[in-house]
């Protein structure tokens, strides 16, 4: 018994024109020869399916089927394959081309092509935004012949080898039927367009070099490998079209005393021991300029300060900025005079200079940890 056109298909009696649609393309798509050669298994699912589909897809067709079956579709004209224009239904498929891909004289846009540079910034570009300039080496339309490549800019005429459609399609029998193929047209290079009198400042191309300075905004909060996007700052394509893009890749400078950390920003502060013992009033760099920190008496070294809103604020403007981190280290001289050995030595056996942890203080690394949790 010959199998139902709607079970080959795998849907149901009631199934829209869509339905049908879609689970044709997904079966054509899997049980296509071009992806499947050799296999006469899969040509005879695609050679059914599309039977199938050449019948529900039409409501002629699918009306006579659903009364009387296959008899009703005798001394029709029936074919072995769908007679319509499938471009439609492969237009984004890999094997378009064989069911007529060109459709009725579609003409894709004509994109250039995108520039890309890196661009190094200082965190104080970063922290604050920035305007920038840069020189780019860059195609945009001629002037001359106002981008289309024609001697004055006069009109261009339909390729004479395509009739404008920018590519050549050819037919060939094969063993599933007539099988198209579509190739680009060597002519007019897939434009549909030809020229008779190319303009001599471009020679035809309907663009031209030139070195272009180009100014734009660096947002606040930028960070290595983030990329920012100028439209229509790249390559205008030959004769006419959309332009690239110009992609800015940020790279970040190194800081000889400033490093970031997410959007904190860490500083090392090293001291003298009396510093750290008497207390002092430090100048301490930060990406806003030099702000005055105060260092209380008995500060240890491994201490952490912290600066608020003195980091880098997030790229969108609405998180949380960063701070500075000012890391206290002691600084231990490596040299001493004579007196200064002698008046150390006095002081060593001083109650005051005998170290005496209280059992409540933190170790460096609880210090450390508490503060990053905290």
């Amino acid at each position: 018994m010959a199998q139902d056109y709607y079970n080959m298909l795998g849907v149901e009696r009631s199934a829209s024109v869509d339905e049908i649609k879609k689970a044709y393309r997904k079966i054509a798509m899997q049980h296509h020869p071009d992806k499947n050669p050799g296999n006469k298994a899969s040509e005879d699912k695609f050679k059914a399916a599309t039977e199938a589909y050449d019948v529900l897809s039409n409501p002629e067709k699918r009306s006579r089927y659903d009364q009387f079956g296959k008899d009703g579709l005798k001394g029709n004209g029936r074919s072995d394959f769908y007679e319509g224009d499938l471009s439609d239904l492969f237009q984004n498929s890999p094997f378009g081309s064989f069911f007529g891909g060109r459709g009725r004289d579609r003409q894709q846009p004509n994109y250039g092509e995108d520039l890309r540079i890196k661009l190094k910034l200082n965190l104080q570009e970063i922290a604050q935004g920035a305007e920038k300039k840069v020189k780019v080496k860059r195609y945009t339309s001629c002037t001359s012949c106002r981008g289309n490549g024609s001697e004055g800019g006069n009109a261009i005429e339909k390729c004479g080898l395509c009739k404008g459609h920018g590519s050549i399609r050819k037919m060939a029998q094969t063993l599933l039927g007539n099988m198209f193929t579509e190739t680009t047209c060597s002519n007019c290079s897939g434009t549909g367009k030809q020229i008779k009198t190319p303009c001599r400042s471009c020679h035809g191309q309907g663009r031209e070099l030139i070195e272009d300075l180009i100014t734009f905004q660096i947002p606040k909060g930028v960070r290595k490998g983030m990329e920012l996007t100028l439209r229509d700052k790249g390559n205008v394509p030959p004769r006419g079209g959309i332009s690239g893009n110009l992609i800015i890749q940020i790279d970040e400078e190194e800081d000889d005393l400033l490093k970031r950390e997410g959007n904190n920003i860490c500083y090392t502060l090293h001291i003298s021991f009396i510093d750290a013992t008497l207390g002092c009033e430090m100048e301490v760099p930060t990406i806003y300029g030099k702000v005055r920190l105060k260092i209380s008496p008995g500060t240890r070294s491994g201490k952490v300060l912290k600066l608020i809103g003195k980091g880098i604020p997030t790229v969108d403007g609405y998180g949380t900025k960063g701070d500075q981190l000012v890391f206290v280290q002691i600084w231990t001289p490596q040299e001493l005079t004579k007196e200064e050995k002698e008046l150390l030595l006095s002081l060593r056996h001083s109650s005051n200079f005998i170290p005496k942890p209280n059992k409540k203080e933190e170790s460096f690394f609880e210090r450390i940890k508490s503060f990053f949790q905290g």
